[in-house]
């Protein structure tokens, strides 16, 4: 990937998280992300790395032996999945609702013209867009 003045391998979100296992069954039975990789022991936390097939954008997961609150900071910090087969979202919504994560009113409106917000287990929000991102 090229940048203005460098060229990255490879971009990670990370972010810690109290409800772990939740999360990883979200992001992975729910939502349908592949795990990638996951680590133990390193200077007292634990984490999966989750990525989109043969992509390099990967989110990762943390938590802390000593704990790791995270509370997601407005309901407007989105991650968007742009996607263009409306059955492909519905097949994804109906399994996140099935799981008890329904679809829940976006903050700004225009997501909702074209998409479905849920929240994941620690309050942070997914788009599922109906749309391609050009």
């Amino acid at each position: 990937m090229e940048f203005n003045d460098f060229t990255a391998a490879q971009v990670r979100i990370a972010r810690p998280t109290e409800k772990f296992e939740e999360v990883i069954d979200f992001y992975v039975s729910g939502l349908g992300l592949k795990q990638i990789q996951q680590f133990k022991g390193h200077r007292g936390y634990e984490g999966v790395i989750i990525g989109l097939p043969d992509v390099n954008y990967h989110l990762e997961f943390t938590r802390h032996i000593d704990g790791s609150p995270c509370l997601a900071p407005t309901k407007d910090n989105l991650l968007v999945f742009y996607i263009t087969d409306k059955n492909e979202i519905n097949k994804v919504s109906d399994r996140l609702q099935k799981m008890g994560y329904g679809e829940v009113e976006p903050e700004n409106g225009y997501w909702k013209e074209q998409g479905i917000t849920i929240e994941d287990p620690d309050g942070w929000r997914i788009v599922l867009m109906n749309r391609s991102f050009e």
